[in-house]
C-alpha cells in the first residue's frame, strides 16, 4: 500500500462544525471535500442521531458550498449559508424536516457568524459592507481608495478600510429585507444574542485612534437599532461571544495583553451591566483559543466548555463560570479537537489523530472515571475511512531532545511510507508558523505527504511556541532598545537552538535517518526560522523557505500587520532600526550556503511576496544555489485553503527539489 501523495490533496475530506439540537437528539453537521475538475472546495449539511441508532444521512444537496449550521432555538429549522446562487455566501433557513431552502440575503459580500435570536423571529449576522465605488467594476476607472487607518487591508480578505464589518438582523421568515444594525468606520464581529432577545453583544474597537492599540471590547446594541454601549474598558481585546443563561454575563475569550506577545488566550466572563471581566483559566497556564480557533465558550449550565492547546494535543476543558472550581478536563486523549457542542445532556465533537481524518463523535456529558475520555464516547461517522485505509499513514514517535542550555524540547518523528528495517532514510526537519503555534499529534497532509515521498519526518515545539506554559511562549520576546519587563533573545535564539536540537537528537536515537541528508522547511514563521538556520549553519543539504519574513525593515510597512511586530520587539522600527536588522534572516544572507527554494504567493498580505524577491535577489547576486517559485492568487494561506491546483503543484515543487539533494 502506497503512502499518501500530492495528488491526494484531491481525495482530502472531513467532518466539521457539529451543532446539536437544542433537544441533543440529533447533530447536524458538515462534510467536506475538493471537487478536482472544478478546482474549489465543496461542503454539505449531514445530520446524525447522537445515540447512533440509525446512520447519517446527507441533509443539503447543493452543489457548491454548505456551512455554519444552526438550529432554530425551538429545533424545527436549520439555518445556513451557501454559495449555492452565486459567489458569495448567503443566508439560508430551510425546515428541519425537509424542504426548500428560503433565501433571506442577497448582499453584496460573505454572510458570516450566523445567530438566531432566542424567539427563533430573527437572525443576526455579519457582512462586510463594500465603498459605493465598488460598483464600478473597471478597475481603470475606479475612484482611488483613501484610507486613515492603520489596519486596511487583511490576508485572505483584501482591502478592508473600504469594506468594514457590520452586524445585521433579518427575519426568519423571509417577510423583509436584512437591516444593518452597526456602521461607520470600525471592524465589528462576534455577534451574541440575550437571552430576552432584547439586545445584541458583540465584538469592536470604537475608542479614537482604535487603530495604533491593539485592543477590542465587548458592546452591546439594541436589537432593534440604537447606538452601541461599550461596555469593557480596554487592557487586551476580546473575541467569540457567548450570553449566559441569566443574561446577566456573557463569556468570551480575552488575550490580555497590549503590545505584549504573546500571551495565553483567556476564558472570561464579563458582567454585562458593570463590565467586570473576571478570567477563569489562568491556573491552566494553557492558550485557550487553538488555531484554528473552533467556536466561542460554550455554557453548560453553570459551567463552561472550552478548547485548549496542549503538548501538539487539542483538548476539551470545562470551568466553572463563578471560578469556585478549577479547569477540568473533559475530552482528552492522543488527538486534536476541531469543534464541538453541547445540549439535552450530551456532547458531541469533531477530532483527528495524525492517521485519521476528522471524525464525529459524540458522548455523555459526565466524564468517565479518571477524567481521561468521556462516559459512553461512540464515533458516529467514517467519512475519512476510505481514504485512509486505501493508504499507508505513518504513525507518531514522539521523543524528548535536549537543547544548548539544556530545556526539554517536545519533538516526535514519522517514519517514511514503505519504512524498511536496516535501511538510511533522508529526513526533514519541519518548522511551525507562528511562532506561537503548535505542531502535534493531529492529521497533516504536508507530514503525510513527505513520508509518502520517502523521507523521515521530525518536528517540535521550540521555544515560543503554543501549547505549553506561558514562560516557554515568551522565552523568544525580543531586545528593543528601551524593552521593559521580561525581555528575552528575541527570534532565532533559543529556538532555533531547539530547532537544532531536535534534528540532532532524532539522527542519534533513530537509526534509520542518514545524518548526511538532512532538509528542513517550514512556513510563515517556520519559513523564518528556515531561512535563518541556513543563514547560521550549514548543517542541511537543501532548504525550503516559505512564505517567509526575511527582512523585517521592509515586512515593517508592506505587510498588514508588520507593525506590530513591536508587541515582540518591545519598540517600534524607528526606534531601534538595528534591532529589527538583527532578527532578519537577509542580514546573514552571504553566510547561507545551502540550496534554497523559496516559496512565496504573490496576493499574500501577511508576509508580502517582496520578502521572498528580497532574499532571492540577494542570493543571486551572490551566485548561491536558489529558486524561487510564485504562486499567482494566492494568499498566505496557500498550503491550508489554496487553490487545490495549487497545493498539489506546491507538493510536487518541494518533493522534487528535496528529491534533487537528499536522494541518490
Amino acid at each position: 500500500m502506497a503512502g499518501m501523495i500530492p495528488e491526494d490533496v484531491y481525495q482530502l475530506t472531513g467532518a466539521a462544525d457539529p451543532r446539536l439540537s437544542p433537544d441533543g437528539v440529533t447533530v447536524a453537521y458538515l462534510v467536506w471535500g475538493v471537487d478536482e475538475k472544478e478546482n474549489r472546495y465543496r461542503s454539505a449539511i449531514w445530520l446524525a442521531a447522537v445515540d447512533g441508532a440509525t446512520p447519517p444521512r446527507r441533509f443539503t444537496m447543493g452543489a457548491k458550498r454548505d456551512a455554519e449550521p444552526r438550529w432554530s432555538p425551538d429545533g424545527s429549522c436549520l439555518a445556513f449559508t451557501s454559495d449555492r446562487d452565486g459567489d458569495t455566501m448567503q443566508l439560508y433557513v430551510v425546515p428541519a424536516a425537509g424542504g426548500e431552502a428560503r433565501k433571506l440575503t442577497s448582499l453584496d459580500e460573505d454572510v458570516t457568524q450566523v445567530v438566531w435570536s432566542p424567539d427563533g423571529t430573527r437572525l443576526a449576522f455579519v457582512a462586510r459592507v463594500p465603498d459605493p465605488a465598488y460598483a464600478e467594476k473597471d478597475d481603470k476607472r475606479r475612484q482611488p481608495r483613501r484610507f486613515t487607518r492603520l489596519q486596511y487591508k487583511l490576508d485572505d480578505v483584501g482591502w478592508t478600510g473600504d469594506r468594514p464589518r457590520h452586524l445585521f438582523t433579518v427575519p426568519a421568515d423571509g417577510s423583509a429585507a436584512p437591516v444593518q444594525l452597526t456602521e461607520g468606520d470600525f471592524e465589528d464581529h462576534s455577534p451574541a444574542w440575550s437571552p430576552d432577545g432584547e439586545t445584541i453583544a458583540f465584538v469592536s474597537a470604537r475608542h479614537p485612534d482604535w487603530d495604533l492599540h491593539m485592543v477590542s471590547d465587548v458592546y452591546l446594541v439594541a436589537a432593534s437599532s440604537g447606538e452601541p454601549r461599550r461596555v469593557t474598558q480596554g487592557g487586551g481585546s476580546f473575541s467569540r461571544l457567548s450570553w449566559a443563561p441569566d443574561g446577566a454575563r456573557l463569556a468570551a475569550t480575552r488575550y490580555p495583553a497590549v503590545w505584549d506577545e504573546p500571551r495565553h488566550m483567556q476564558v472570561a466572563t464579563v458582567d454585562a451591566a458593570s463590565g467586570d471581566v473576571r478570567l477563569l483559566t489562568e491556573a491552566l497556564d494553557r492558550n485557550c483559543e487553538p488555531y484554528p480557533a473552533s467556536r466561542e465558550p460554550v455554557w453548560d449550565g453553570g459551567d463552561i466548555l472550552f478548547t485548549v492547546e496542549d503538548r501538539g494535543m487539542t483538548h476539551v476543558y470545562r470551568v466553572a463560570a463563578d471560578g469556585s472550581a478549577p479547569p477540568a478536563l473533559v475530552v482528552g486523549g492522543e488527538r486534536c479537537v476541531s469543534g464541538f457542542d453541547v445540549a439535552g445532556g450530551r456532547l458531541v465533537f469533531t477530532a483527528n489523530t495524525a492517521t485519521a481524518l476528522d471524525e464525529l463523535f459524540a458522548a455523555a456529558r459526565r466524564p468517565a472515571r479518571g477524567g481521561e475520555g468521556l462516559a459512553d464516547e461512540r464515533r458516529l461517522t467514517s467519512v475519512g475511512g476510505a481514504f485512509c485505509a486505501g493508504r499507508e499513514l505513518p504513525a507518531l514517535e514522539r521523543f524528548t531532545a535536549v537543547s544548548a542550555d539544556g530545556s526539554e524540547v517536545e519533538a516526535w518523528v514519522m517514519r517514511p511510507a514503505g519504512f524498511e528495517q536496516g535501511r538510511k532514510y533522508p529526513a526533514l526537519l519541519n518548522i511551525h508558523g507562528g511562532p506561537y503555534g503548535q505542531y502535534g499529534v493531529g492529521f497533516f497532509d504536508e507530514f503525510q505527504v513527505y513520508a509518502g515521498g520517502g523521507y523521515a519526518v521530525v518536528f517540535c515545539n521550540p521555544r515560543g511556541s503554543s501549547g505549553y506554559s506561558e514562560e516557554w511562549a515568551r522565552a523568544i520576546r525580543g531586545t528593543g532598545s528601551g524593552r521593559e519587563g521580561d525581555p528575552g533573545p528575541g527570534w532565532g535564539s533559543v529556538d532555533y537552538e531547539d530547532c537544532m536540537a531536535a534534528i540532532e537528537e532524532a539522527v542519534r536515537r533513530f537509526d534509520f535517518i542518514d545524518s548526511e541528508r538532512l532538509g528542513v522547511i517550514g512556513g510563515s514563521y517556520g519559513g523564518y526560522m528556515t531561512s535563518w538556520i541556513v543563514g547560521h549553519s550549514d548543517r542541511f543539504k537543501a532548504a525550503v523557505s516559505e512564505r517567509s519574513v526575511n527582512q523585517f525593515v521592509s515586512e515593517w510597512g508592506s505587510s498588514d500587520t508588520g507593525w506590530d511586530f513591536k508587541g515582540y520587539m518591545g519598540v517600534f522600527l524607528y526606534e531601534d532600526v538595528d534591532a529589527y536588522l538583527r532578527l532578519s534572516p537577509a542580514t546573514y544572507a552571504r553566510d547561507i550556503h545551502t540550496p534554497l527554494l523559496i516559496l512565496h504567493s504573490e496576493d499574500d498580505l501577511r508576509c508580502p511576496i517582496e520578502q521572498g524577491e528580497h532574499l532571492f535577489v540577494t542570493l543571486r547576486l551572490l551566485k548561491r544555489p536558489v529558486e524561487m517559485v510564485r504562486f499567482p492568487a494566492e494568499s498566505h494561506e496557500l498550503t491550508r485553503s489554496g487553490s487545490p491546483v495549487h497545493r498539489a503543484t506546491r507538493f510536487h515543487v518541494v518533493l522534487d527539489w528535496f528529491d534533487r539533494y537528499l536522494k541518490d
